[in-house]
């Protein structure tokens, strides 16, 4: 890492700097992005870095990424309808792109 210098040392002045550093054993991790995606990283090298009262991770490993799919029942379809007064077609279009009850009938309630 540091040509020369004994890894021992460099724990050592990074102590002394205020950074710390564990490895967490971990079988997978997940990471939810706001737009519904998932990222899977399977078998991953996980390190916890604490400097400065901040914490952050550097992950590495094996990465996937899958879309996540709503599943939109007939009780939020019928719900929807009722509330509003669409068409099955309406309700279902709209919870489709919302993927929220809440949204999709402020959606059709305007």
């Amino acid at each position: 890492m540091f040509g020369g210098i004994n890894p021992k040392q460099v724990q050592g002045m990074m102590r002394k700097m205020g950074i710390s550093q564990e490895e967490i054993h971990a079988d997978k991790v997940t990471i939810e992005k706001k737009d519904g995606a998932v990222i899977i990283i399977e078998n991953p090298s996980v390190v916890e870095i604490k400097m400065q009262g901040e914490t952050s991770f550097q992950i590495s490993g094996e990465i996937r990424e899958k879309s996540k799919e709503v599943e939109i029942s007939p009780e939020d379809i019928k719900t929807v309808m009722e509330k509003t007064g669409c068409s099955k077609k309406e309700a279902e279009e709209t919870l489709g792109r919302t993927k929220d009850l809440a949204e999709a009938i402020l959606d059709l309630s305007n």
